[in-house]
């Protein structure tokens, strides 16, 4: 059976999931709001002005937003176990809306509230929201994860695309407080009107359904037994690292960009194609092509590159850089998720990829720090691009050692080398 025919054949195994299909849409649409976790860089001036807020100390908030939404990921793997995936789903979306109509009324006095409000507050919702729909679905199609992954992840980039626009329309109409009003009303109605479609198959547990059989029927981890083997650590590593120079170039983008010769509208025009870039990306893990740490690796090398194109070049040239940035983000992100899949089983992937994800929410918080130590110039970018090529290194170990584990006896706790 040709590649063709095999992508035809496992869509349309996909679309004759019916349930699984509502949840993997509704999860979807559900991500295209939560990813606005990324769209921070069109927020930066106009709450900078009204909070009489440094620039840098705004562009700092993503940190705290992205810093929560691992936290999130982590409490919402433990949650959706003992209250439900809708649940989970519903509690994540009301701190996300919640957070951010608390933002609308932050005054300048107490600029540094923004940190709690939409970082904290925030970045937990949309941690624990985004944990719940993108299990549920991978749950729902276990042989087809990396399609899965895909679908769930772009909408999650795709964020940027609509709502950069937006912001700025709401923004420019009616100001800073009643924008971030605004959005956490219609945050506010798209997760009531979508929870109650995130679920799991039907007694998952107990009497797996046909679409989660294979998944059941194979080895599967704890976070517990998982951080027991050295694989984890190389995988959260490798993540930490690669990360950074999306970390340091996102939340600033427009900044950045009106310092290379871009206008206004040239800056916000370049954060909607590094959203599309993203988007781009993340659709990469369709391919059952490429091969998945292969396909890491060679996005970390084209990151590094861009990386240092980033410090030399100004107009069209750094806008393609950004964007290759961004792209190999989006793409490298939706691929560890499936490679922690693959080496700890499907069915605690919320838990494990938010114990992996660890490593990222440091990284959000610590390499934006670690840049600004730097004085203006290439070398800033040269370490942005030796942080990107050091996180193909554990890749590469991973890639030389064993890539399938069997979970040991229950009564058997020596998990310290991984067997086949």
């Amino acid at each position: 059976m040709t590649d063709k025919h095999k992508n035809l054949s496992a869509i349309k195994e996909v679309f004759a999931n019916k349930q699984g299909l509502k949840v993997l849409i509704a999860g979807s649409v559900l991500q295209l709001f939560l990813g606005i976790i990324y769209v921070w860089n069109i927020f930066v001036e106009p709450v900078a002005d009204r909070l009489d807020f440094s620039v840098a100390s705004v562009e700092y908030t993503a940190a705290f937003m992205l810093g929560a939404f691992v936290v999130g990921i982590i409490v919402a793997g433990r949650l959706q176990v003992r209250i439900g995936a809708q649940a989970t789903t519903l509690f994540g979306g009301l701190l996300l809306s919640g957070g951010m109509f608390a933002t609308a009324f932050i005054p300048p006095q107490a600029a540094w509230l923004i940190y709690i409000t939409y970082g904290a507050v925030g970045g937990l919702g949309v941690g624990m929201g985004y944990t719940a729909a993108f299990s549920s679905a991978q749950k729902w199609f276990p042989t087809h994860r990396g399609f899965v992954t895909g679908v769930s992840l772009a909408a999650f980039g795709l964020s940027a695309v609509i709502f950069a626009p937006l912001v700025e329309l709401l923004t420019a109409f009616f100001g800073v407080k009643t924008m971030f009003m605004i959005l956490s009303g219609i945050f506010l109605c798209a997760v009531l009107i979508l929870f109650s479609f995130i679920k799991l198959p039907k007694n998952f547990k107990s009497d797996p359904h046909p679409a989660s059989a294979a998944l059941l029927g194979k080895d599967y981890f704890e976070v517990k037994e998982m951080v027991r083997f050295k694989e984890f650590y190389l995988i959260a590593l490798s993540l930490a690292l690669a990360v950074s120079a999306y970390f340091v170039l996102n939340p600033a983008l427009a900044v950045f960009a009106r310092g290379r010769g871009f206008g206004h509208t040239g800056a916000m025009l370049l954060i909607v194609l590094a959203g599309g870039g993203s988007v781009l990306g993340r659709l990469v893990v369709l391919s059952k092509k490429i091969d998945h740490l292969g396909g890491v690796v060679a996005m970390l090398i084209i990151s590094a590159a861009s990386s240092v194109t980033l410090g030399f070049s100004e107009g069209w040239l750094f806008a393609v850089a950004a964007v290759a940035v961004a792209f190999c983000f989006g793409g490298y992100t939706s691929i560890y998720p499936v490679i922690t899949a693959e080496y700890f089983g499907v069915k605690n992937v919320g838990s494990n990829y938010g114990a992996v994800m660890v490593g990222f929410g440091l990284s959000a918080l610590l390499f934006p720090l670690l840049f600004n130590l730097f004085d203006d110039g290439i070398a800033k970018y040269a370490v942005l691009a030796s942080l990107s090529l050091a996180a193909v290194i554990p890749v590469v170990l991973l890639m030389a050692g064993k890539r399938k584990f069997k979970k040991p006896p229950e009564n058997n706790t020596d998990l310290s080398s991984p067997k086949t």
